[in-house]
Formats: C-alpha cells, sequence, structure tokens
C-alpha cells in the first residue's frame, strides 16, 4: 500500500457499532419491513457481526503475512504452486457474492513461505469490498513485492452473484482473471505448464 493510500485510509473515520446498526435498521425499513418484528429484532446486530467477518481483509496486511521466509530452499529450482484455493469476496459495485478458486505460483529465487501464506494473502484480499480484476493483480503484486521471486502467476475463477441473482441473471457464467509476472510472463512454456497444472 503506498504511504498516499495508507494516510487515506488512517483519515477515514469508521462508525460506532451503534451507527451501522442503526443503518441495517434503515435499509430493513426502506425495503418495506419491520425491524421491530421477532424474526428481525436482532437482524441489524447480527448483519453487523457478519460484516466484521466478510471484510476483515481491511485489518490485515499482506506483506506482513509473507515477511516470514525461508532461505534453505537447497537448490530448488521450479515453480511452488497452491491451486483451488476456495474464497468468498464481495464485488464493490452491488456488495453482492463472488463465490470462486484461486491459483497461486511463484517461482521462488532467494526466499520460500510456507504454503499457507499463499492461502492466507488470497484471504486478505477477498475479505474486502474490490473487483476480481484488482484482486488478481493485488495477490500478484504483493507476492512480487515482496518475496521477489523470479516470478508470479495467478488464475482466479469465480461466479459473481450480481450476474447471477440480479440484472442478466447468467447463472452458469464463470469469469477467469489472470496476472503472469517474470518467467510467467516472459517465458511461454513456463506459462503454458502452469496452465496445465491447474486444468
Amino acid at each position: 500500500m503506498s504511504i498516499e493510500k495508507f494516510e487515506q485510509k488512517k483519515s477515514l473515520s469508521r462508525p460506532s457499532r451503534q451507527e451501522a446498526e442503526a443503518a441495517v435498521e434503515v435499509l430493513l425499513r426502506w425495503a418495506g419491513e419491520d425491524p421491530s418484528r421477532g424474526g428481525l429484532i436482532d437482524t441489524p446486530a447480527r448483519y453487523t457481526r457478519a460484516f466484521e467477518e466478510y471484510f476483515a481483509g481491511y485489518d490485515a496486511d499482506a506483506a506482513k503475512e509473507l515477511s516470514k521466509t525461508f532461505d534453505d530452499i537447497e537448490g530448488y529450482n521450479d515453480m511452488v504452486l497452491v491451486k483451488e484455493i476456495e474464497f468468498t469476496s464481495h464485488c464493490e459495485h452491488h456488495i453482492a457474492p463472488i463465490i470462486g478458486k484461486a491459483h497461486v505460483a511463484y517461482w521462488p529465487d532467494q526466499k520460500i513461505v510456507g504454503i499457507s501464506k499463499l492461502a492466507r494473502i488470497v484471504d486478505i484480499y477477498a475479505k474486502r469490498l474490490t473487483s476480481q480484476e484488482n484482486m488478481t493483480r493485488q495477490i500478484s503484486d504483493v507476492i512480487m513485492d515482496t518475496l521477489e521471486p523470479k516470478g508470479v502467476a495467478v488464475v482466479i475463477d469465480a461466479d459473481h452473484q450480481c450476474m447471477s441473482m440480479r440484472g442478466v441473471k447468467k447463472t452458469c457464467s464463470s469469469t477467469v482473471t489472470s496476472s503472469f509476472r517474470g518467467v510467467f510472463e516472459t517465458d511461454t512454456n513456463t506459462r503454458q505448464r502452469f496452465l496445465e497444472m491447474i486444468r
């Protein structure tokens, strides 16, 4: 995150929990509901707690997750791939769920990282309001910037419920995005081998 974006984030004032719950109550009334009826009395509080879980990525630092590295790769010279990392996110345009899988690979140079960290950074960026394109780029950028590998490859395949549940209502469609850096971008054979491994 650039200093400018960090300062901008710091300057945002986060409303209190009570204000958030009151906002949910307003939305329920706007939808035509009575927030005081039995089934909805605790919904504003529950929905606010759910938001904390959905968007926990705002309080996490992906670069920090990758900061604990190991240099004992002992001559290993190939890609490290974690595929089919399941995630749920929310689109920044409709706050509708995005449900998909990410495939993340990097080719170590001097540093390696625990493989669970790759899944963790997918979750960090997924648990924010985002676009799939930005999420793909952010995962690729943080691995490239932090681990300084020979290359990074990220492919995300996801269902956008803003497209399947509303709007055009295409329930069987999926969206695929990719980011290739370093050897995955410049070496066709390396990129092709990665794509074959995730099929």
